[in-house]
């Protein structure tokens, strides 16, 4: 949400060329345009969350929020670099699912020789504005460049921190389908995707991938874009059931009953990935706080949950380890389990969660 406000500032100031750079992506039109127009999400000109959603909490000023960026606390950022584990994502166990984590949303998962990369944020940065959004030291341990052969990208929506243009076109040639929200495509088209590699998902639609991988896309309380608009595309969870295994792929999302629905619905999940960082007083709505993180488990019935979208970029205010401090001390309080990765670390479902606290410093 800070960057968001910073980046939209920056673009008032830097008018019309500047939006012109293809790192800012393309509107939906056309036949894409035309599809999103049919959505029962889509209304008065833009994507709609269920339930009601304010972007910023009555009484909330950009201005405050601002002073809030120009004097963030020391440990907003670590004061040492992350510390990471090296492994070969070429030779990962994929008897069962395996999952590597690279920091904030970006991870990839191996399982029965297929493999699975998500929201990659792999280029040091997560704006397009350099000197905003910069990853901490040592969070880069994984480059685009290193990522094997991919057969199914996964993007649950348009913002800077969960689709990456120098990402992406790095690694285009690697990747035989995207899968994403609606409208995320133009984007990916403009960047160099071929279209009969995109694969666009409005709120529970589902597709079988391949033998036994089925793709279903489930609402998320957030919001998109990626210049002075918002709303032209969809931002989205998913349900991924992988070799008689079942994941929840959070996305963003701020907590509300959905989470209870999906559950209901799709649950019990073997593990759901969840947002857990970036929370602020003023955007309430939008991203979950550490406790709500831990209901969203609860509500999904989790069998554990990976907290994710901390550790790798300071996108809001507080301390940088704060997010996975207050999500496992509630977890534990309600018997919840979690697995907390370093940067690298695998998770293999059923056999292997790794639990160390490795964040204070």
């Amino acid at each position: 949400m800070l960057i968001t406000f910073i980046i939209l500032a920056t673009l008032a100031i830097g008018g019309y060329i500047f939006l012109q750079q293809p790192v800012f992506g393309l509107n939906p039109a056309d036949a894409r345009l035309e599809r999103i127009s049919q959505s029962p999400n889509y209304r008065d000109g833009a994507f709609q969350n269920i339930a009601p959603t304010a972007m910023m909490r009555e009484g909330a000023s950009y201005i405050s929020m601002m002073g809030d960026f120009l004097n963030k606390p020391a440990n907003n950022e670590p004061p040492r670099p992350i510390p990471t584990v090296r492994t070969s994502l070429t030779s990962l166990p994929d008897d069962t699912p395996s999952l590597v984590w690279f920091g904030h949303s970006s991870y990839l998962i191996r399982s029965k020789g297929v493999t699975i990369l998500v929201d990659p944020v792999l280029s040091g940065s997560a704006s397009p504005i350099g000197y905003f959004g910069r990853s901490f030291p040592g969070s880069d341990a994984y480059s685009a460049d290193e990522m094997p052969a991919i057969d199914m990208l996964v993007l649950s929506h348009d913002h800077y921190d969960h689709l990456d243009y120098q990402t992406i076109t790095r690694l285009i040639p690697k990747v035989k389908r995207f899968y994403t929200a609606l409208g995320v495509g133009a984007h990916l088209e403009r960047w160099g995707v071929p279209a009969d590699r995109i694969v666009e998902f409005d709120w529970w639609e589902t597709q079988a991938v391949a033998d036994s991988i089925r793709l279903t896309s489930t609402p998320a309380r957030h919001f998109s874009g990626r210049s002075m608009t918002r709303g032209k595309t969809l931002w989205t969870s998913f349900v991924l059931d992988l070799h008689g295994y079942r994941l929840f792929l959070g996305g963003d999302s701020g907590y509300d009953e959905q989470f209870a629905k999906i559950g209901a619905t799709y649950g019990p999940f073997d593990l759901a990935i969840l947002e857990c960082g970036q929370y602020g007083a003023d955007w309430p709505s939008i991203h979950m706080f550490p406790e709500e993180v831990v209901k969203a488990g609860q509500d999904l019935k989790a069998k554990t949950v990976l907290p994710v979208h901390w550790s790798k970029f300071a996108l809001a205010y507080h301390p940088w380890n704060e997010p996975i401090q207050r999500f496992t001390e509630r977890a534990r309080a309600v018997g919840l389990p979690v697995t907390t990765p370093r940067i690298g670390e695998p998770v293999v479902l059923g056999v292997a969660y790794p639990t160390g606290v490795w964040w204070n410093f």
